[in-house]
């Protein structure tokens, strides 16, 4: 990473981890509900989808601050179904970003909880802690966009079809699908969002659209990926759980250099994408690079 997108990155990760926690503290509720919340939206991350938002801002010369609240949003949405995903009635795993899932530490009947609570307050970050500068329109645009994305026809959708195709064989077709609600829908969001916010023309969103199906696959392909050669502690969960939960993968149906040259299709396409915006464009090829090459 270059100097730039690495200052980026630090200081914008920052401000979003004090604001989810701010968020979070200010809510009336149970103490044990808001400790388990909080456990698993403290835990660390890379925080991309948030930074993405404020990316995609950035690139258009408009302030990040409402991107914010919206960046947040979608990172407890996400958060949330990462405590969904780890539970026994799902990938049954007992590591998450290196330390013990949250249903290992608060019970199973306080994680789902948790997962619940963190999806319903997303929405009204977007709704209630945006400026008045953001029309009701707008945010009406956003929130329907982010149901889209995280609901039944996206990373909901996704995951039901994912544990559908558990224990056969898929087709690459099959696999694309399922990794385009699952995981790009949601990634997408943001970049969507961030265009949003920046009055971007509708042209350019749609091509940021089509932009974000290519970096959400590359994004899952990477995963596929790590889970073979990355490293349990640089990952923070088991490595091999795919094959262990008999998982149709991009290295399974393609082979590992296969999936390799697959995601460096998908990058190079974000970034062709991109080269055709009037926007600064550095920033969002160096987050394509830092996409396809990250090491957790």
């Amino acid at each position: 990473m270059t100097n730039k997108l690495t200052s980026f990155l630090a200081e914008r990760k920052k401000t979003i981890e004090n604001q989810l926690s701010v968020y979070t503290e200010k809510l009336d509720m149970p103490d044990s509900l808001k400790k388990s919340m909080l456990y698993s939206l403290e835990a660390g991350g890379k925080r991309l989808r948030p930074l993405i938002v404020l990316a995609v801002l950035n690139a258009y010369g408009k302030s990040e601050k409402d991107g914010i609240p919206v960046g947040c949003a979608v990172e407890m949405i996400h958060t949330y179904s990462l405590i969904h995903d780890d539970l026994p009635c799902m990938d049954d795993d007992d590591l998450r970003r290196g330390k013990p899932t949250n249903h290992k530490v608060f019970g199973e009947a306080t994680a789902v909880l948790a997962g619940d609570g963190l999806l319903t307050e997303s929405f009204k970050l977007i709704t209630s802690h945006v400026s008045d500068e953001v029309s009701a329109e707008k945010r009406l645009r956003l929130v329907n966009e982010l149901i889209s994305a995280a609901g039944t026809e996206g990373m909901v959708g996704g995951q039901v079809a994912d544990m559908e195709a558990e224990n056969r064989q898929v087709t690459l077709e099959e696999l694309e699908s399922i990794h385009e609600r699952k995981t790009a829908k949601l990634l997408g969001f943001c970049v969507i969002a961030g265009a949003i916010l920046a009055d971007a023309p509708e042209e350019d969103i749609e091509t940021l659209r089509t932009f974000s199906s290519h970096i959400g696959i590359g994004f899952q392909i990477r995963d596929d990926i790590l889970d073979l050669e990355g490293s349990e502690e640089k990952i923070g969960k088991r490595v091999g759980s795919d094959t262990t939960n008999d998982k149709s993968t991009y290295p399974s149906l393609l082979s590992l250099e296969g999936a390799k040259h697959k995601l460096d299709v998908h990058i190079n396409e974000a970034k062709r994408l991109i080269g055709g915006l009037s926007l600064q464009k550095d920033l969002l090829f160096e987050l394509c690079d830092l996409i396809a090459a990250r090491d957790h």
